[in-house]
């Protein structure tokens, strides 16, 4: 349905739509919700690295796509190496690449294929400086091939091969700070969002489209089967891990700290209030659940303490 030009300006996000339907992602996937959200801010005009992972299923086998805009399937390890090369290759041929009408250059990443096996070319890429956006969606496990754990999956959570139960043999490492890594290479512009604040999203997209040089959004994006919670409850639980501060929104650009909670006066929620729709957490113990929210809140403060002294 064409959507008439005077309802189209009262919309928050834009209204064109280059994500088909008929797709083959799960039940309230939060990565093709985030897939909606980046070609509705970057359009057709937009070259798509994705390596090995859900979305590659998502997109679709070839010769068919679900996306409206230019993809490339890529080995798990290689999307920082592959987008650059893009981008090189397309400065070469005399394209415009970034900016207000130029070609954008979007890798679009798992937590695996970026925390872990992807990591080395992520760091290529930005210590490189190529003009394109590098998207992590974060759904903390490797979730296309079973749902193992990854660098992202936080402390206590179940996996595969983290699965609890009466040994209570569940992560017990911390969530890999991914943002951190990548804001240690001096970028211009580096940030966190969520599905479930989408005008945010997208703003952070189109800023990381006019800054210069290499960009890296870390997406939210709430996996219902990995997390065993209910398909309906993917925007609610994405919500509650910005509001316990579990993944706190925010900016660097150019060195600067930003904060871009909801609302900055209230104290964050009890980490329960995110972890009890999410069987993956049914294991936890009151110790456990101690120990993440001490971890909680020892990086929310950090953070906070980036923001008033780099702000």
């Amino acid at each position: 349905m064409e959507i008439p030009e005077n309802v189209k300006k009262r919309l928050s996000i834009p209204a064109d739509e280059h994500f088909y339907a008929g797709h083959t992602a799960c039940q309230g996937c939060g990565a093709s919700l985030g897939i909606r959200y980046v070609l509705k801010a970057y359009g057709r005009k937009t070259i798509f690295t994705i390596p090995a992972c859900c979305s590659t299923i998502i997109a679709g086998p070839w010769p068919y796509t679900a996306f409206e805009a230019n993809l490339f399937h890529t080995a798990f390890e290689t999307t920082g190496a592959v987008m650059g090369g893009i981008e090189a290759a397309l400065k070469a041929k005399g394209y415009k690449v970034k900016g207000e009408d130029g070609i954008m250059v979007v890798g679009w990443a798992g937590d695996g294929g970026t925390a872990d096996i992807g990591l080395q070319a992520l760091s290529g890429f930005l210590e490189r400086g190529h003009d394109a956006v590098y998207i992590m969606y974060d759904n903390e496990a490797y979730m296309n091939t079973g749902i193992q754990r990854s660098g992202s999956t936080p402390y206590g959570a179940w996996t595969t091969n983290t699965p609890g139960g009466k040994k209570h043999f569940l992560e017990r490492r911390h969530k890999k700070k991914v943002i951190d890594i990548v804001i240690a290479h001096e970028i211009p512009y580096a940030a966190t969002a969520s599905i479930a604040f989408p005008e945010d999203f997208i703003r952070k997209l189109k800023k990381a489209r006019k800054t210069p040089g290499p960009s890296f959004i870390q997406l939210f994006a709430p996996c219902p089967t990995g997390w065993r919670s209910p398909t309906d409850k993917s925007i609610e639980i994405a919500r509650l891990a910005v509001q316990t501060a579990y993944f706190p929104l925010f900016e660097y650009e150019n060195g600067r700290y930003k904060i871009n909670m909801p609302s900055t006066k209230k104290e964050p929620k009890p980490i329960e209030e995110f972890l009890k729709l999410q069987g993956r957490f049914k294991y936890m113990t009151k110790e456990d659940i101690e120990i993440l929210q001490q971890w909680v809140n020892h990086e929310w403060e950090k953070l906070k303490k980036l923001a008033e002294v780099f702000g």
